[in-house]
């Protein structure tokens, strides 16, 4: 369940804002805590939870560290919330093969 991590990381308004902020390029902790309304200590802590939640990874640059969106936790999620339109598309081919079936009989 590796998706639950990802949905609860992402659900602080402040994780999701350092994620997004990835998302358009990879940042070191200072670069991230310019645009956030934290202190830079706390958006570590911040990018902590979103490593746990395999959503970011860090690549040592010199003496900082780099943070980037990691695919493999969006994989997860995007499994995870395809998997409700499959079975929403499932429902609705269901729906019309018991429409066509009752048209039928008429």
């Amino acid at each position: 369940m590796a998706y639950a991590e990802a949905i609860t990381a992402l659900a602080d308004p402040t994780r999701r804002s350092i994620f997004e902020a990835l998302r358009v390029q990879p940042l070191s902790v200072g670069e991230l805590a310019k645009d956030q309304p934290v202190s830079r200590p706390a958006v570590s802590q911040h990018l902590k939870v979103l490593q746990a939640a395999n959503l970011v990874s860090a690549e040592p640059q010199g003496n900082r560290r780099i943070y980037l969106v990691k695919q493999a936790g969006l994989d997860d999620l995007r499994e995870y919330l395809e998997s409700f339109w499959e079975d929403t598309l499932d429902a609705y081919g269901a729906e019309i093969a018991r429409r066509v079936h009752n048209n039928h009989e008429d």
